[in-house]
């Protein structure tokens, strides 16, 4: 159908099928990162305790976690290792970081939908998670 010039050629016209994919896209992302990092959490308790399993463990002596542990490369050395401990923390990390590539990708789709309110709002979550990882000491 032509247009009349009454309607602007940029108004918003919801496109259900563009916002059904979009769900779909981010319940499997959301589903894909939770299954993905439970599948490396496993396999790290799997290796952990084939290794140290048939250790007694000794509940008075507090020993935190190694400083190993504490940044993204050293879990990427501790999983190089092939230590148990190391997958547990690269599953974990997986996990955080699903919610993360969530809203990321809500940016990528609202900016294909050119819903310019929500790209700006959903930028403002992505730089506010960004920040209580990176501000907390969340260290790379």
């Amino acid at each position: 159908m032509p247009s009349s010039g009454t309607h602007s050629s940029h108004e918003f016209r919801p496109q259900p099928w563009r916002d059904r994919r979009m769900e779909i896209i981010l319940g499997n992302l959301l589903r894909t990162g939770v299954l993905i990092s439970g599948a490396v959490v496993l396999w790290g308790a799997c290796i952990y305790l084939y290794r140290h399993g048939h250790e007694m463990a000794n509940y008075k002596i507090f020993r935190g976690e190694p400083s190993d542990f504490r940044t993204i490369p050293g879990v990427l050395r501790s999983v190089a290792g092939g230590h148990g401990r190391g997958w547990i923390q690269l599953g974990l990390l997986l996990l955080i970081s699903t919610p993360i590539a969530r809203v990321a990708f809500s940016i990528v789709g609202f900016t294909i939908e050119r819903d310019r309110m929500y790209v700006a709002f959903t930028v403002i979550v992505l730089a506010i998670l960004l920040y209580s990882l990176l501000g907390s000491g969340f260290t790379f």
